[in-house]
């Protein structure tokens, strides 16, 4: 079994190279067959593999001409060339349908009649793809007429037999204007022999994505194949949390409890009652908090992993319920005391305060260009500000409840509330469309996925449940185990590629579970009071943090030291009160 070779006999395999541009295939193979081969031969050996109906592997459920011919592709495609070809000849399994190679070298010469009608012969009982495939061919042929100035053959072949295949009518319509403006043709102008060959090339893979893989097998398939045995293996292991980069073909994927962070590494002692709110920022590098001692405090995350204070933030009267980060992470919200402050991170100063005459404000989020806030009002309606406290939009009726929680999607820009107590609403504030999810039991809180697609809703009959928000809602799973009888208590998203899902208790305990699998998979001890809020740092999938009545914060890592992530993050060593 050898490399790639350039002086294989006429009858191997050999690899033709398309140019290298983005999405263009580099795995398309031309078999130089000896004049003896004809295509009755080439036929009766498909037809001998076909029926062929021989498994492979202790399940019965691998037919063993399909994974010779997905071995042989990739084979080719790692440059392979003779042992791809001597897998053919010892196996009697041909890589692909035989008239594929006529089919190929017909394309590479620019026979465009006997492409289509080798292309007739391959079996394909949809029509569509049929005519799908010949109208690449005749515009490819038309191009390249009309490239080498012959007009009038170009205008006979669009007329002839581009028109009749009656499918895609808009692109027939874009050839005819080439007709009246030449120089906007498809070859750009240029009609050298190296040219017209790469475009032969790029219409080989555009016709090998059309074909079925029963004809000719899909670039790369064996690869893919087994990068989806990976992430099932992934997905399905419980406490992976660590790059897929670390996994191995060479042995099944299966991680250990030390990849989750489950040691106290910090216990943060500022705050001087108990701790409501807590949120890291999007880049992970700072975690806010907040207490019913009304005080903000703004932690900085060390590269180390250390955690240390930042800023105390002063001013609000009442508790601050909710807190939000700008999307560049420069700027923080907060709202307590029905007013909304705007601080700036650096400088630890408010910058504006958001106000409502006559109400009060109870919630507060950014829009996703940073150049905008909302908030809740205690009247259930929804106000949009600029930064300088311009109402911009204030949307009535029932559009929120007196509650925390206001969440912002910025793929479908859409506010996500509790309008009712059992309902959420997903409002898009520019399309006016509105889209609702109704549960049997009471809402008390919420949290969006990083990416707007999952909504995790607590609910109070000590169930979280999560719901694919990404098109027609639908709930997808749901975790139990946490004790919630008298709070509100947060949970969120967490973790490499958010595989796990973490929860507050009033057990004094964090709850963590496996997000596809919906099992209990951890609780962390620790607090002495109900844990109110927990929050994953987003940028470290090892650092966790959470919030209790106990009026502390603990920062959670790996149990060992030195954990490498992507060469980034390490648990540090243990602090109290954010310093050494």
């Amino acid at each position: 079994m050898g490399g790639v070779e350039d002086d294989e006999p006429p009858s191997k395999r050999v690899k033709v190279t398309s140019i290298d541009s983005g999405g263009i295939s580099n795995s398309l193979y031309l078999r130089q067959r000896a004049c003896t081969h004809t295509l009755s031969d080439s036929m009766a050996r498909l037809l001998a593999t076909e029926g062929d109906d021989e498994v492979v592997g202790s399940k019965g459920i691998i037919k063993k001409v399909e994974l010779v011919r997905v071995i042989a592709e990739a084979l080719y495609s790692l440059g392979y060339s003779k042992s791809g070809a001597c897998l053919e000849e010892e196996s009697g399994i041909p890589f692909h349908a035989p008239e594929i190679d006529f089919f190929m070298h017909h394309i590479l010469e620019g026979q465009w009649d006997e492409s289509v009608a080798v292309l007739h012969k391959f079996g394909v009982t949809d029509e569509t793809i049929v005519k799908l495939a010949s109208l690449a061919i005749f515009e490819q042929k038309f191009s390249e007429l009309l490239d080498d100035g012959k007009v009038m053959d170009a205008l006979e072949t669009l007329r002839t037999e581009i028109t009749p295949l009656c499918v895609n009518y808009k692109r027939v319509r874009e050839l005819s204007s080439l007709v009246l403006s030449p120089s906007q043709n498809l070859l750009d102008g240029t009609s050298s022999k190296g040219s017209k060959l790469e475009s032969r090339k790029i219409l080989l893979d555009k016709l090998r994505k059309l074909l079925p893989p029963k004809v000719i097998v899909p670039e790369k398939r064996l690869v893919q194949l087994v990068e989806q045995a990976l992430v099932l293996q992934k997905d399905a292991c419980k406490f992976h949390n660590s790059s897929v980069g670390k996994m191995s073909l060479l042995a099944d994927h299966q991680c250990g409890r030390d990849h989750i962070p489950t040691q106290t590494l910090q216990v943060l002692q500022e705050h001087e009652d108990e701790i409501l709110v807590l949120q890291f920022s999007h880049n992970g590098k700072y975690l806010a908090s907040s207490s019913g001692d009304h005080l903000v405090i703004i932690w900085e995350v060390l590269d180390a992993g250390q955690v240390l204070l930042k800023h105390r933030l002063y001013g609000h009267q009442k508790s601050v319920s909710c807190i939000s980060w700008s999307p560049d992470d420069k700027q923080l919200l907060t709202c307590g005391g029905e007013l909304v402050r705007r601080w700036d991170v650096t400088l630890g100063e408010c910058l504006y305060i958001y106000e409502k005459s006559g109400l009060g404000l109870v919630s507060c989020a950014w829009a996703p260009d940073g150049k905008s806030v909302f908030s809740g009002v205690t009247d259930k309606s929804i106000i949009m500000w600029d930064l300088e406290g311009k109402e911009l939009e204030c949307w009535r009726r029932q559009r929120t409840l007196r509650n925390a929680d206001l969440g912002i999607t910025s793929n479908t820009k859409e506010l996500i509330t509790v309008c009712k107590e059992t309902v959420v609403l997903l409002f898009g504030w520019e399309s006016k469309s509105e889209r609702f999810i109704e549960e049997d039991q009471i809402i008390t809180s919420f949290s969006l996925s990083e990416d707007g697609k999952f909504l995790l809703l607590s609910l109070w009959n000590e169930e979280l449940h999560l719901w694919n928000i990404d098109g027609s809602p639908r709930l997808v799973s749901k975790y139990k185990g946490h004790k919630r009888s008298r709070f509100v208590l947060q949970s969120c998203f967490g973790g490499l590629d958010h595989a796990f899902i973490s929860s507050g208790s009033e057990d004094s305990q964090v709850y963590i579970w496996h997000r596809l699998s919906g099992e209990l998979i951890l609780t962390l001890a620790g607090h002495t009071g109900a844990v109110n809020c927990v929050s994953w740092n987003p940028a470290n999938p090892h650092m966790l943090a959470s919030a209790s009545d106990d009026r502390t914060i603990r920062i959670w890592g790996l149990n060992q030291v030195n954990v490498n992530n992507n060469g980034r993050h390490s648990n540090g060593v243990h602090h109290c009160n954010g310093g050494s």
